[in-house]
């Protein structure tokens, strides 16, 4: 799968990451972690410091497929809201999927100091705006439901979003907590810090066929073949590829960055922005002082197609941030690019085992806040397989219920 187009701006950022052997023998281990982005990095962390006899393996170099498109954004709010989620799975499962993120973006935050490559991971706090002066209502419940359950945000009216940004909008969640990553440093860090642990790491190593066996998983490679107990599948998309129920639904996204600022516009704590439409564009700075704006969701096309749409839509983001931070108007664009993109129906990621694969486990991250989800997954999984219940998988269980009843939970 063909999973990004046009020019990304990350791998400039680190442009002597650490590099690893193809795997050229058989080998055994506990578990086997197929797939070196986001979700991959960070289970392959956890089980170095679980001590498990792990090995990661990707088909192409660390980092190089849908991390590579990755914008950094991590909220504990998603695209579906507190108030929709307990709508849609009742308030306990609703706040328990809130409160997972929240811990998720808790445990990201504590990784710079535990990592030696700087992942780039810094907090900010997100405004989020109403888009049309019909959001408010919706937006206020949120606020509401956000605070009785005890997250950190605040209902703004237009006054006080004029005061401190560029723009004015009907009301907006102010709310604290959040953060940015670089999400290709980010991977490499994960992953080079597992390597010191223990884990082997293998790229340009494909997975070409699988063998389930009473005890674990045959995982033949072009050169070798790898003995698993237990496998967990990080493929991102891909994962799409190997399952007859896909779950997700792929769409084109795209965003740009630009080139550094000499004067920041009027934007309070370089917070992250983005809106209650849908779907919704998205706005955030880097330590550089560039700006990153993302958005223009569309029908997925066929990868010739995408690039040539990159430069369109890539010029109407350009427009959307001038409108919103008119000070800086002639701003060049330095990277622009489209990228696959997914969302489940009920707004929730796959995490944990699939009836039709045994000893194996999936992190399919998919919606607008993948990297908090791989976080979630990676805690939730390397739990499991070191035999410790995690009854929050349920939740996320890849064969649940496409319409959830509130009333079930």
């Amino acid at each position: 799968m063909n999973l990004n187009s046009g020019k990304l701006p990350w791998r400039s950022t680190l442009p002597t990451p650490p590099v690893y052997p193809a795997l050229l023998e058989d080998i055994h281990c506990d578990c086997l972690v197929i797939g070196a982005g986001m979700g991959g990095a960070m289970a392959s962390y956890r089980l170095s410091l679980s001590g498990a006899n792990a090995v990661l393996i990707d088909k192409r170099l660390v980092g190089s497929g849908s991390s590579c498109a990755n914008t950094g954004l991590l909220q504990i709010s998603n695209d579906k809201s507190l108030t929709s989620c307990m709508h849609t799975f009742g308030e306990e499962q609703g706040l328990l999927f809130y409160k997972l993120c929240q811990a998720g973006v808790r445990s990201i935050l504590e990784l710079p100091s535990q990592l030696d490559i700087d992942p780039h991971i810094i907090p900010r706090d997100s405004l989020l705006y109403a888009s049309v002066p019909e959001d408010v209502p919706a937006l206020r419940q949120e606020y509401e439901n956000l605070i009785a359950h005890g997250f950190d945000s605040e209902f703004w009216e237009r006054d006080q979003i004029n005061s401190v940004y560029s723009f004015s909008k009907p009301a907006a969640l102010y709310s604290h907590m959040d953060a940015e990553t670089n999400p290709f440093r980010t991977v490499h860090s994960l992953i080079a810090k597992a390597a010191a642990g223990g884990v082997r790491v293998y790229e340009q190593t494909e997975a070409r066929k699988y063998e389930f066996t009473a005890d674990g998983v045959i995982c033949h490679t072009p050169n070798g073949r790898i003995f698993a107990k237990n496998v967990i599948f990080a493929m991102g998309y891909e994962t799409q590829e190997m399952k007859k129920d896909r779950g997700a639904e792929l769409i084109n996204t795209y965003a740009i960055m630009t080139r550094p600022l000499q004067e920041f516009p009027k934007w309070h704590e370089r917070s992250l922005i983005w809106e209650t439409a849908r779907p919704y564009l998205y706005f955030r700075t880097t330590p550089d002082g560039r700006i990153i704006a993302g958005g223009k969701d569309e029908q997925l096309t066929d990868p010739e197609h995408r690039e040539v749409r990159v430069l369109s839509q890539s010029q109407r983001l350009l427009e959307e941030l001038e409108a919103l931070f008119p000070e800086i108007k002639g701003v060049e664009v330095e990277y622009a690019w489209g990228a696959v993109f997914g969302s489940t129906r009920d707004g929730l990621p796959y995490i944990g085992p699939h009836p039709k694969f045994p000893h194996c486990y999936f992190i399919e991250g998919y919606g607008g806040n993948g990297t908090v989800y791989s976080m979630i997954a990676a805690e939730l999984l390397t739990d499991t397989i070191a035999g410790k219940t995690r009854p929050e998988l349920e939740l996320f269980s890849l064969t649940r219920a496409t319409k959830p009843s509130p009333s079930g939970h």
